[in-house]
């Protein structure tokens, strides 16, 4: 390119009068800057990916790269730059999952704390109501750490149910109790028909219920009750609902509520980052745990607070089988 520069600035100096030794200097600079400049275009996209890589090697995945033309060089700066996005991703969602096991284990591990330097301090004697609410803390905990497992089954493939059916009423009330235990001042109210019964694997059905409750419960306003209602479904399954009076779900974040690590600024989720650094794990594994049994989890209107519907098939097993493909 550059000879051919030269040559075409000697025969335009030869056809206007100049001689060859003061034109083809002068071409050869010419031409010299003109493939300079035009090396510097095709290179630059280059240099801003080694400048955005060694960025990244430093934990900054904010750089992208300008794909100015459409040639192999465009290519590649438009896949760097979608490598790049991708990583900034993975890389958000392990910050947040960290922040998100430390909110999950904080609470027990605090409460246990508390009992035992009691009672080492010899501020509560060990007696066995004492003893026996560390262990309901270590179980919880246990619980918690089960919970966390369970993410890793969701990418991993679907887990065994553990059916048997059992009373509705009884159930509601249990997890009610540690809801309130768990929130001291919040009121759960229950309103279940006795003798109502299910088939579900109990305690991923806990998980369900416990996690809306806690939801539920950071929330609705101060002094307000939690309301939790069950009722048979139309197919002779189950219809649990958690509803609260706090500020609700806005209708274009109700897809995104039951996301994993989900931060909207109005959504459910966002409301749990915002009062205590939650990242909606518990959300999110209600969902899996209610698509497990081949159910259905969503937000319900309302014209005041947040409602949220929980159906379980008559048959957990054959509906999860046949709804596989999306848990």
């Amino acid at each position: 390119m550059t000879a051919c520069t030269a040559i075409l600035i000697v025969v335009w100096g030869y056809a206007l009068g100049f001689r060859t030794r003061h034109t083809l200097p002068v071409g050869m600079l010419i031409s010299l800057g003109v493939t300079q400049l035009i090396a510097h275009g095709m290179t630059s996209p280059l240099r801003e990916m080694t400048a955005a890589a060694r960025a990244m090697a430093r934990g900054d995945y904010s750089r992208r790269v300008r794909a100015t033309s459409r040639d192999e060089v465009g290519e590649l700066a438009t896949a760097f730059n979608t490598m790049a996005a991708d990583l900034a991703e993975a890389d958000r969602q392990r910050r947040e999952f960290v922040a998100n096991v430390s909110h999950e284990l904080r609470t027990p591990i605090s409460a246990l704390h508390a009992v035992l330097e009691n009672v080492a301090d010899g501020v509560t004697p060990a007696t066995p109501e004492v003893l026996e609410s560390a262990l309901e803390q270590t179980e919880r905990l246990g619980r918690l750490v089960t919970q966390l497992l369970d993410l890793s089954r969701v990418d991993a493939g679907a887990a065994a149910l553990d059916l048997a059916e059992f009373d509705v009423a009884a159930f509601v009330a249990d997890v009610a109790a540690e809801a309130e235990a768990g929130h001291p001042g919040v009121r759960v109210d229950t309103d279940v028909p006795a003798g109502l019964r299910a088939l579900a694997d109990r305690d991923r059905l806990h998980q369900v219920l416990a996690n809306l409750l806690d939801n539920a419960a950071r929330h609705g306003p101060p002094g307000r009750p939690v309301a939790v209602t069950a009722r048979p479904g139309g197919d002779g399954g189950l219809v649990l609902e958690v509803a609260d009076e706090g500020p609700g779900i806005p209708p274009s974040e109700r897809a995104r509520v039951f996301e994993r690590f989900s931060r909207g600024a109005g959504s459910y989720g966002g409301q749990v980052g915002a009062r205590d650094g939650g990242t909606g794990l518990g959300l999110a594994i209600a969902r899996w745990a209610v698509e497990l049994h081949g159910g259905d989890i969503h937000v319900v209107d309302t014209a005041r607070g947040c409602r949220i519907r929980v159906a379980i098939p008559a048959d957990p097993a054959a509906a999860a089988e046949a709804g596989s493909g999306r848990v």
